[in-house]
């Protein structure tokens, strides 16, 4: 590699007879130099010298020491020392010789780090910008970092009701602890049971603002609490304060959930600008990841009430879709309690079709929230590739099909992760016993445990079939419930764990008591237990109608438990089929997926898993080992998250 000295000795002079063609450099800002040249050359010059590691010639750009192009002033010999410990000006050169970009190595060959953001930052591995190269060089690449803005309605462990806190409350942890500076926004809930201590670590920034919205001027509070390299801010209001979830309650969804949720994006447009954390702002250059329909006003926002004063200008939204499903649809005339601008109306107006109005004068006029999102954020991200194509079709789109597919030049699925130090078989504090890929007998211990447990009779060699999660439609509760007779006429046992419709509770406590030694249904819903499921289940159903990532599936063969699974969405992309003829008769794949979503096929799915369970065992083991090395963690996912804030700040923003 070639390289140039770099100290502030000596001054340097580039000689007119130096061809431009030659030499090409991009600017300073995208290297990293200009906040270096701010600190450490403000009363120096810059010196351009030949280091001892040279090719062709040495020197720059070809020109050897004779060459009288550079004029350089000679220094005492008092600062020989001080030279020789300046920074190395590394060349990168284009196949035609052209220098194409510079970075600095000191001469212990280190990279030289700007710990400031925006700038280069030091990294290892393919991950954080090195490669190795033929011949044993290194290319090392710059790394830029982010003010990242998370927009959610739940963080875990502050708040959740399923993937989405997952998600919101693992995901940015990781990329603060890339070198990212990360906030995440959310809703400060109290509802008056134990989950309040939740947030007893925040404390109130003392920064009140006043949202316009809603017919007047409504106040918000902000708590703060900085963990795990994070800063996780709470938006106080009285409408968060209430007995039930967080969206509703036994009756239902909450009737002023467009309130709260407008609420919490324009109160997250304005934390970056107002709120100093850690001594200073985010300031207007952030990257928004707005979650769902809950956070969906904040790319309007950004393009109605921000950009046209020149505010945000530069800053970027990045849509997250985690369920299509939910779209915060409204009335029309809900449109003026927004905050927007009025010729704003059409970015979000709706209307439903004909069958799915209300009564013959009903306009079927609405606002869809998420339809606004869609139609002005930046970026568009969904919690797999293939949810990410599914949404795009008619059966998958929910009515926003097209306009997902007039986008879909900025669409993009990345998997989910999980938290590989939660979930872990060799380490995991609620369960029992202990295992890994190296040794699997804390397995079938574990096995034994949970049907004590359960009060199922101890049969090691009986396949344990378990399901986990909710009872509702779209996890396909009702073929299980067509299925378990004639499932339970075989020598299996099942367990499942999950609430939801009241049809399908009901009817868990009756099978439990029709098929006393076969299977056991817990109404509710217990962390320690779905952990013992994981664990102790031989196999994982998941025969859900539609699936934009799934987590039980990941949790599954992290644990050496082989999943069943309806091949759609998020379960397609990370369950791989068993195929026992490939790699010369040793096999690959990490468990079953079965299409069509019926009875039979879910079926036939099963029974060929438990026939491999009862007479192929060696197979099994591989298939479980398999799963368990299987890479679903958020470091992985973060990388591809970083590719696509690339790809946004590349672009101007999508509304200007």
């Amino acid at each position: 590699m070639e390289s140039l000295q770099v100290t502030r000795l000596l001054s340097c002079k580039l000689s007119s007879n130096i061809s431009h063609k030659a030499c090409s450099f991009r600017p300073s800002r995208q290297l990293g130099f200009s906040s270096l040249s701010r600190r450490s050359f403000q009363n120096g010059k810059l010196t351009v010298a030949r280091s001892d590691i040279t090719e062709n010639g040495g020197g720059f750009g070809g020109l050897d020491d004779s060459s009288n192009s550079n004029s350089i002033e000679e220094e005492d010999d008092d600062e020989e020392e001080e030279e020789k410990n300046g920074l190395m000006l590394g060349l990168d050169r284009d196949n035609c010789g052209s220098v194409i970009a510079l970075h600095l190595i000191p001469p212990s060959g280190e990279v030289a780090i700007d710990s400031l953001q925006d700038e280069v930052a030091d990294t290892k591995g393919e991950d954080e910008g090195i490669e190795e190269e033929k011949g044993g060089e290194e290319k090392i690449r710059s790394r830029v970092t982010y003010n990242i803005v998370f927009v959610t309605a739940e963080a875990a462990p502050y708040s959740k009701t399923g993937g989405l806190g997952d998600v919101c409350g693992s995901l940015p942890g990781v990329l603060a602890g890339r070198g990212h500076r990360v906030m995440v926004v959310s809703p400060r809930y109290l509802n008056g049971t134990s989950a309040d201590k939740n947030f007893t670590g925040a404390y109130d920034v003392d920064r009140r603002i006043k949202v316009p919205c809603f017919g007047g001027e409504q106040e918000v509070a902000f708590f703060h609490e900085y963990k795990k390299g994070v800063d996780w801010v709470f938006v106080d209001h009285p409408s968060y304060h209430r007995p039930g979830n967080l969206y509703g309650d036994s009756h239902g969804a909450f009737g002023d959930n467009q309130f709260r949720f407008t609420l919490l994006c324009h109160a997250a447009c304005e934390a970056p600008l107002v709120l100093p954390l850690g001594g200073y702002t985010y300031g207007e250059k952030c990257l928004f990841l707005v979650n769902d329909w809950h956070a969906g006003l904040v790319p309007l926002l950004l393009a109605s009430k921000y950009r046209p004063f020149g505010i945000y200008k530069d800053a970027r939204s990045i849509l997250v879709i985690h369920n299509l499903a939910h779209q915060g649809v409204e009335p029309a005339a809900s449109f003026k309690n927004l905050g927007l601008p009025s010729e704003w109306y059409g970015a979000l107006a709706w209307v439903f079709p004909t069958w799915a109005r209300t009564h013959a004068l009903d306009t079927g006029e609405a606002v869809n929230i998420l339809k606004g999102a869609i139609v002005t954020a930046d970026r568009i991200l969904t919690v797999s590739k293939g949810y990410a194509w599914e949404i795009t079709t008619v059966e998958g789109g929910y009515g926003l099909n097209e306009l997902l597919s007039s986008r879909r030049i900025v669409l993009n699925g990345i998997v989910n992760g999980i938290d590989v130090t939660e979930w872990d078989p060799s380490s995991d504090e609620h369960i029992s016993f202990h295992y890994s890929t190296d040794d699997l007998s804390g397995k079938a211990r574990c096995k034994t445990a949970l049907q004590q447990e359960l009060g199922l009779p101890i049969r090691p060699e009986c396949p344990l079939i378990g399901f986990i999660g909710r009872l509702d439609y779209q996890k396909g509760i009702d073929l299980i419930r067509w299925a378990i007779p004639e499932l339970m006429e075989d020598n299996v046992q099942f367990v499942m764990l999950g609430s939801g419709d009241p049809l399908y509770e009901d009817w868990m406590r009756a099978a439990e008591k029709t098929y006393r030694d076969k299977f056991r249904g817990w109404v509710g819903f217990n962390v320690p237990i779905s952990h013992r499921i994981t664990a102790g289940c031989d196999i994982l159903l998941m025969p859900s109608r539609f699936e934009p990532c799934g987590l039980n599936q990941l949790y599954a063969m992290r644990y050496g438990t082989v999943p069943v699974v309806h091949a759609t969405g998020g379960l397609r992309d990370t369950v791989e089929n068993f195929n026992p003829y490939a790699v010369d008769g040793n096999g690959e794949g990490t468990g079953w997926t079965f299409s069509p979503l019926t009875k039979e096929s879910m079926l036939e799915a099963l029974r060929t898993a438990i026939m491999t369970y009862r007479d192929h065992k060696s197979t099994w083991e591989a298939l479980m080992r398999r799963g368990m090395q299987r890479d679903f963690t958020w470091e992985t996912a973060a990388i591809h998250y970083e590719q696509v804030f690339e790809w946004a700040c590349i672009d101007p923003p999508y509304i200007t």
